[in-house]
């Protein structure tokens, strides 16, 4: 005995169609906000990693300007002509100051 289903067939099929679409909806409306905040979390650690890197140039800089002064006379010569205003004998140090605001 054959019975033609005909048009619940197809009705079954139209409603595990819409059924699989609001499924995948759901998913979607779910997730977005976890795919956002995701996202801005990885701009946030390449942000904090440029930084980091900044940090580093910077600690590998001074690293280098601590032992040239430890080392080097001529740095430590340098830096005491430029900051405390020191000069050789015979040597005259001159001094500019800034104009003055108007």
């Amino acid at each position: 005995m054959n019975v033609d289903l005909g048009i619940w067939r197809k009705l079954t099929r139209l409603v595990l169609f819409l059924l699989f679409i609001a499924a995948l909806l759901t998913a979607i409306v779910l997730y977005t906000p976890l795919i956002r905040q995701n996202e801005g979390m990885r701009r946030e650690v390449v942000r904090l990693e440029n930084k980091n890197k900044e940090a580093e140039e910077k600690s590998k800089r001074l690293k280098a300007e601590i032992e040239a002064i430890r080392t080097d006379p001529k740095t430590v010569e340098r830096l005491a002509r430029e900051r405390m205003s020191y000069a050789k004998t015979n040597e005259t140090v001159i001094r500019f100051e800034p104009a003055p605001l108007k």
